[in-house]
């Protein structure tokens, strides 16, 4: 009887630790979910991105909504988990609004039709064309979809994501270019 009671504790004990570990893929669909819920961590990333753009008051606000639009509509599908102990790689299949695309059309469209954008003095007016980027963007309706491998470590019993490189920022973005 005592060995019995002595493996229910055992396994019980096994069952509670492996049991409060939340698996690499857990830590990945959470990490993609605070771009879906606007998570304070992510709206400051995206004030500080903002920033960085030297737009003025209104821009910035159409720019905001550009980028919570992509975050809240972002979608992802789990396609491959590959664990090596205290290592994982996570395969993520994401889809967002193509504003690579959007933005290379807008450039396009600049450069057959500079005059449109300049000021009552025939001068370049990039205030103009930051409206029209934004307009354009703001019509995106058209997807793409792209991989990113999440490398994550576990530490202790928590695995903890990696830094995304650059090209998986802009993809969770949009705006990488898939063409080169």
């Amino acid at each position: 009887m005592k060995k019995v009671i002595v493996l229910i504790a055992i396994f019980g004990s096994v069952f509670l630790l492996t049991g409060c570990t939340k698996s690499a893929t857990m830590e990945v669909k959470d990490y993609l979910n605070r771009y879906n819920s606007l998570d304070e961590e992510v709206l400051k990333d995206m004030e500080n991105t903002i920033d960085m753009e030297g737009l003025s008051d209104e821009d910035r606000e159409t720019y905001s909504s550009i980028f919570k639009k992509q975050y809240t509509d972002l979608r992802y599908e789990i396609t491959d988990e590959k664990y090596d102990g205290d290592e994982a790689v996570i395969s993520v299949k994401i889809t967002v609004y193509d504003y690579y695309k959007t933005q290379k059309d807008v450039n396009y469209y600049l450069a057959n039709n500079a005059d449109e954008f300049n000021d009552e003095n025939g001068v370049y007016d990039v205030a103009k064309f930051i409206k029209y980027r934004l307009e354009q963007m703001k019509m995106t309706t058209d997807t793409v979809d792209y991989t990113i491998d999440f490398y994550l470590i576990k530490n202790g019993r928590k695995w903890q994501v990696s830094p995304l490189s650059n090209s998986d920022l802009e993809k969770i973005h949009g705006i990488y270019n898939y063409e080169s």
